[in-house]
C-alpha cells in the first residue's frame, strides 16, 4: 500500500522526534537516529529509524521501499552513523532487495515484537498468512544491513 501523503504528513513530525530521543525520552531498544549524508547536498540527515540487532549488525527496514530518502541517500553514500541511547557507532550499509531475506526479517521482528505483526497486516499481509504471502509483501519493500566499522562513541 502506497501512502505518499502519509508520510510527507510524518515526515513534520521527525524534528520533534529526533529531539526527544536525545533527551531519552524514546526507547532506544527499539529507536535509533540513522545519520546518511545527503545524496544532494552532502550534508548530514537524522531520521529515527526501527531496528533489530542481529549478530552484531543492525537491520533497518524501509517501509517505503526505495522511495525513502535515507534509503536513496544511503544508495549514493554508504557510509552512515547509527545512535542508539548515547552510543554512536560508525557504520557500512548493505542494501537487501531479496524478498526471501527480508521475509526472513519480517518472521523475526514479528516474533520479538507483536506490534510488527499489526503493521505488516496494515501493509496487506492476511490474517492467516503463509511463507508466499510474506514474500510477497516483502517484494515490495526493502532493507539495509548496518555492520560497524572502526571506533564508536566518538
Amino acid at each position: 500500500m502506497n501512502r505518499p501523503g502519509l508520510y510527507r504528513w510524518m515526515r513534520r513530525f521527525v524534528p520533534a522526534i529526533i529531539r526527544r530521543y536525545q533527551r531519552g525520552l524514546v526507547p532506544s531498544r527499539l529507536v535509533a537516529l540513522l545519520t546518511t549524508t545527503g545524496r544532494k547536498t552532502g550534508l548530514p540527515r537524522v531520521t529515527p529509524v526501527q531496528y533489530e540487532a542481529i549478530d552484531g549488525a543492525y537491520y533497518i527496514g524501509s517501509a517505503r521501499g526505495v522511495e525513502a530518502d535515507w534509503y536513496r541517500n544511503i544508495q549514493a553514500c554508504p557510509e552512515v552513523e547509527i545512535q542508539i541511547g548515547g552510543r554512536r557507532e560508525r557504520c557500512v550499509a548493505e542494501l537487501i532487495s531479496s524478498p526471501e531475506r527480508i521475509a526472513d526479517f519480517f518472521v523475526l521482528r514479528m516474533r520479538r515484537n507483536a506490534f510488527v505483526g499489526l503493521l505488516l497486516r496494515l501493509e496487506g499481509l492476511p490474517l492467516i498468512y503463509h511463507r508466499c504471502d510474506l514474500e510477497a509483501l516483502a517484494a515490495r519493500k526493502t532493507m539495509v544491513v548496518l555492520r560497524p566499522v572502526g571506533e564508536s562513541n566518538y
